[in-house]
């Protein structure tokens, strides 16, 4: 080892760790995974029922891959992509987004060959290199819902209407649908030079940042949220109003589905996304507030270029995705609860180091047996468990003591009659389904008695009450 190579090696090691997350990373903590829970379970549930297939891509891709899709004058392309050169000098890139990867993988797998339309589902981590704050961090989560092979407009109004679902079932109620058609590549072609004449003739109004993209990416500009920006765009010409023949009847089908399907939507003539790879049919998903607030929850529209441009066969798509960091901070606003677990009811407690042994088989006995059970293998005090159970709600405590572990029995105590009493170890599933059934007619019958005591009770107040009121 060199002298410098020596200095070095002590220079990192005198190094304080920085014993923070990178900024706009962020952990997920266990108090906050309920909400995390629920959405990931609503979205796999509704990616089954409409027959999505799951399929999970790499974070990392060749950069040039996100350069083709995307393009190179996109503002993500430009001033939000994390790329570095790996250890093989390879330009690599964290995704920004899923629909590439998910492209690339359906080209270099073949999946063309497969029955169309193929629909696939991921859920994953993103990463942009973005101006954090609530709702958006460098490292995000999206869930994506892509159909492959199909040009109808069906198809448009049936991915509306999974998002509408997955919301439903999320209770977030008060939902809009921006929609607006980009057209074809062609028809878009000759839309871009009059917005290039457009904003020339208002560059001056508009951020130096927005104006280098006039030339090359003047579409780009419609998706700026500067209020400057906004204004200059209020007056542009529409993409809407320069469809050619096939997108404009695409378009005119693809709202008489929405009508059908009865979802809520609005025409937003403004609207763009953020890709330059979308064709036609474009669109945003928004909660609305009593006050017209709107909050953004995921986006979409169709591809149907981007799978011939980056070498494969002619695959019309489309797909959307939702931002799970946005639907749960829309969850949390509206009052809507998280994912509540099974609770456990059954608690193994032991007492001594052979019966914290036998536990663990006893454990996983009654757990392999569906029941649900919880522990404190750490803990000794057996007054603690007990108490632990207690607070916990448990029906029936098992109880293995130094005697119990070496006789081979367990101690089966009905926590809500206060009935106990010593089986075989043999036995203790066989008769963990008796006590638990025994244990839920007890608390319902106990329920009806204190209802009926109760009714008796008020009966008898409203009596004296009414005879107060005579005399």
């Amino acid at each position: 080892m060199t002298t410098a190579t020596k200095k070095t090696d002590k220079r990192k090691l005198s190094e304080p760790i920085a014993l923070q997350s990178v900024m706009g990373m962020r952990d997920i903590l266990p108090n906050e995974q309920a909400y995390w829970q629920q959405v990931r379970k609503v979205l796999e549930h509704e990616a089954e029922e409409y027959g999505f297939s799951r399929i999970d891509t790499p974070i990392l891709e060749l950069e040039s891959l996100f350069n083709s899709a995307i393009g190179k004058n996109s503002e993500l392309i430009k001033d939000e992509l994390y790329t570095f050169s790996s250890r093989g000098n390879d330009m690599v890139a964290l995704r920004p987004e899923m629909t590439s990867g998910k492209v690339r993988a359906y080209i270099e797998h073949g999946m063309s060959a497969l029955t169309n339309p193929l629909k696939l589902f991921s859920i994953g981590s993103n990463y942009r290199y973005d101006k954090p704050m609530e709702g958006r961090y460098r490292e995000f989560f999206q869930a994506d819902f892509d159909i492959f092979g199909e040009l109808d407009p069906v198809l448009d109004a049936q991915i509306i209407q999974v998002a509408h679902r997955v919301l439903e079932k999320l209770e977030i109620k008060n939902i809009q649908f921006s929609v607006n058609s980009v057209g074809t590549p062609e028809s878009a072609k000759s839309y871009s030079e009059l917005l290039i004449a457009y904003f020339e003739s208002n560059k001056s109004k508009l951020p130096s940042k927005y104006r280098d993209m006039i030339d090359t990416n003047p579409m780009g500009i419609f998706d700026s949220k500067d209020d400057k920006v906004i204004q200059v765009c209020a007056s542009a010409p529409q993409a809407i109003d320069h469809l050619d023949k096939e997108s404009r009847e695409h378009f005119k089908s693809f709202l008489e589905y929405l009508d059908e399907l009865d979802l809520p939507y609005v025409i937003d003539p403004q609207l763009v996304r953020g890709m330059s790879y979308y064709t036609r049919t474009v669109f945003e998903i928004f909660s609305i507030d009593e006050d017209g607030n709107k909050y953004a929850l995921g986006g979409g529209g169709r591809f149907d270029r981007l799978i011939n441009d980056l070498g494969g066969e002619h695959t019309p798509a489309i797909g959307f995705s939702f931002g799970l960091d946005r639907l749960i901070l829309e969850m949390k606003r509206i009052g809507v609860k998280g994912y509540e677990p099974q609770v456990p009811r059954v608690y193994l407690a032991q007492l001594g180091e052979l019966a914290k042994k036998k536990s663990l088989k006893v454990f996983a006995e009654v757990e392999n047996a569906g029941m649900l059970v919880a522990e404190s293998f750490g803990r000794g005090n057996l007054r603690e468990q007990l108490r632990q159970a207690n607070k916990i709600g448990v029906d029936i405590a098992l109880i293995i003591g130094q005697k119990e572990a070496l006789d081979g029995t367990i101690i089966v105590k009905n926590m809500v009659s206060g009935i106990q009493e010593t089986i075989s170890r043999k036995k203790v599933v066989s008769v963990l389904e008796i006590e638990l059934k025994s244990a839920e007619n007890f608390r319902k019958k106990n329920g009806q008695v204190r209802r009926v005591v109760g009714s008796v009770i008020k009966k008898r107040i409203n009596r004296t009450h009414r005879n107060r009121k005579k005399s």
